[in-house]
């Protein structure tokens, strides 16, 4: 299935399992979690894990026999990124204590601005203690691409966290005129945006977070890998910060050893 189909397919179902979330799911309350958890391991990447029964995913490939034909140069990242899946993942080696989370979000995804602001906000209090990784994933349209592509080339000015922050905030689309105005709010140079979104180093870049997102078997967004537990979906503050803290318990991740 060519990407573009692919990625339409998954927006669709983001929006339709967001609204039954929204219309029949019930509410993620901040102190109503109080339990352990319950986890399994995934085939997929080997030595990661999810919770049973729970929130989190990482199972069958919803797209299984409706590719038209193999993309090569996404087989080849795929296979690239899985053989180093840790450091695509969160970038360099953690340090003792540090719990690593992986973030995938759209910017047109409605719990991806919640969670990121869930996350931020656990990061920003655990002094050094949580790292996020952020991970661009577009899969809601040319809007989304367009503020991937704006966010992974404003990182190329040191600016990613502004960019982010901004775009998951604004109720605005993304159009190129909105970019530039962001641009010169934030203090980055406008023309080498522009420029550097249409590089190939971004679309590497994106590129990698999509086989990431195969590897894990992720369907939509947000999703996320809290240390070796992968989770799909929403999920509350508290039972966040109880898996952040049960993974920090669990100690160092074998698999990224």
């Amino acid at each position: 299935m060519p990407q573009s189909r692919r990625n339409l397919l998954i927006g669709g179902l983001a929006i339709a399992g967001g609204y039954a979330a929204l219309r029949f799911g019930p509410p993620a309350v901040a102190g109503l979690f109080t339990g352990d958890f319950d986890f399994e391991p995934i085939e997929r990447p080997a030595g990661f894990r999810r919770i049973a029964g729970g929130d989190s995913s990482s199972g069958f490939d919803l797209f299984m026999g409706l590719d038209d034909a193999p993309d090569p140069e996404m087989t080849a990242t795929v296979e690239r990124v899985e053989r180093r899946i840790c450091e695509t993942l969160y970038g360099s080696e953690t340090e003792p204590g540090v719990v690593r989370v992986a973030s995938f979000s759209d910017y047109n995804c409605p719990y991806c601005r919640a969670l990121t602001i869930r996350l931020s906000k656990i990061e920003a209090a655990s002094e050094g203690g949580v790292r996020i990784a952020w991970h661009e994933l577009p899969l809601l349209g040319e809007a989304s691409t367009m503020a991937a592509q704006a966010a992974l080339a404003a990182k190329r000015q040191g600016a990613y966290v502004a960019f982010h922050k901004h775009l998951m905030r604004t109720p605005f689309g993304t159009t190129p005129e909105y970019l530039e105005v962001l641009a010169e709010d934030i203090g980055v140079d406008g023309a080498r945006l522009l420029t550097d979104m249409a590089s190939e180093d971004v679309r590497r870049e994106l590129r990698e977070s999509s086989a990431l997102a195969d590897i894990f078997a992720f369907v939509g967004t947000p999703a996320l890998v809290v240390g070796r537990t992968v989770v799909q979906g929403e999920i509350g503050e508290a039972r966040l910060r109880s898996l952040i803290e049960r993974e920090r318990a669990d100690g160092p991740i074998e698999a990224c050893a």
